[in-house]
């Protein structure tokens, strides 16, 4: 359903004569669709923790180079 979405929306957004009925309905489906590949990627587990992507986190994803070496 996604692909079809994204699909759908490069053609509606690239039409000049869109009305706001169809860009309201597109936004929709886009939010439905959405929220179910975030309800996927939560079930596999899949989220991005943001202080991991972080180097200065103290977060898990961090290490102290002393620990382990003692």
């Amino acid at each position: 359903m996604a692909v079809d979405l994204l699909d759908h929306a490069t053609e509606l957004l690239a039409d000049t004569k869109v009305t706001g009925v169809e860009l309201h309905f597109l936004a929709s489906r886009l939010s439905e669709s959405l929220r179910e590949v975030l309800q996927v990627a939560e079930y596999r587990g899949a989220r991005w923790d943001v202080n991991s992507l972080d180097p200065d986190s103290e977060g898990p994803g961090s290490r102290d180079p002393d620990i382990g070496n003692q």
